[in-house]
């Protein structure tokens, strides 16, 4: 597959008070070997930026420990120079698929809705422009017409579109999403990275922890590149190149898919 380099859109370097996410010296550990080791990691205002590096690299759960869904053993995550904690209604979280309850038993509209809880409270009155937002957010995944439908009998790609209308439904200023295409068709791929790079252009800022290098290019601004520790982080122009693909995935790229994807 011949890929294109997207032009480069420099920009200057973000502080940690500026930057949407910003982590410092993230350490996890399963057991007694890091997954996660002493990472730094500056995420650009505005910008698409893809979490790449081979299974087992630790980009989940960086993810996640900048969430606070995991427990670091040490480090430091802020949104936008403050604690997470203070700027989560900011934020709007995909969580990896697989990790769902699919099971339960819910509504494809009321999934949706989930997303205004936070500005609704949990005993907040849910009102017809609450609706009307919800619809909005499926209309723009191309699920509307799956409103009433129960979460589970929904395929993987129309469960995953659902829940990026959630997110969509907190007009957040943060987008998080782990592994998004992971087992989706290309039709549903194809739509979600439409919403993503829409939010980007209206100033939004996406992180996504991806899988697939041959799509790097042409879906994202910005890479950061981890296989336990940061490999390189920057513009797609300077982080993927075969040097630095090579010093994550070692013996694990193939010659041929360096090949594949022209890079220098």
């Amino acid at each position: 597959m011949t890929l294109e380099l997207a032009s480069s859109r420099d920009a200057a370097p973000t502080s940690r008070a500026d930057s949407p996410l910003a982590v410092r010296g993230m350490t996890v550990s399963y057991g007694q070997k890091p997954a996660v080791f002493s990472v730094d990691m500056t995420v650009q205002p505005g910008k698409m930026t893809a979490i790449i590096g081979p299974n087992g690299a630790g980009k989940s759960t960086l993810l996640k420990a900048a969430l606070g869904i995991l427990t670091p053993l040490a480090g430091t995550a802020t949104v936008y120079g403050k604690p997470v904690s203070e700027q989560r209604h900011r934020i709007a979280y995909v969580p990896q698929r697989a990790s769902v309850d699919w099971d339960f038993p819910t509504r494809v509209i009321d999934v949706v809705l989930m997303g205004l809880y936070p500005q609704l409270g949990l005993l907040g009155r849910i009102r017809p422009v609450h609706r009307a937002r919800a619809t909005d957010c499926l209309a723009r995944v191309g699920m509307e017409d799956f409103a009433t439908r129960q979460i589970g009998q929904l395929s993987g790609g129309q469960q995953q579109r659902v829940f990026l209308a959630r997110a969509l439904a907190q007009d957040a200023d943060l987008y998080l999403l782990d592994e998004p295409f992971a087992g989706v068709d290309a039709a549903t791929e194809k739509a979600i990275i439409a919403v993503l790079k829409s939010l980007r252009d209206a100033g939004k800022t996406v992180v996504a922890v991806h899988h697939d290098l041959s799509t790097v290019v042409e879906y994202f601004d910005n890479v950061f590149l981890i296989n336990t520790h940061r490999v390189a982080e920057g513009s797609v122009e300077e982080v993927f190149q075969a040097n630095h693909l090579q010093d994550a995935y070692g013996g694990r790229l193939a010659g041929a898919q360096m090949d594949a994807l022209q890079l220098s």
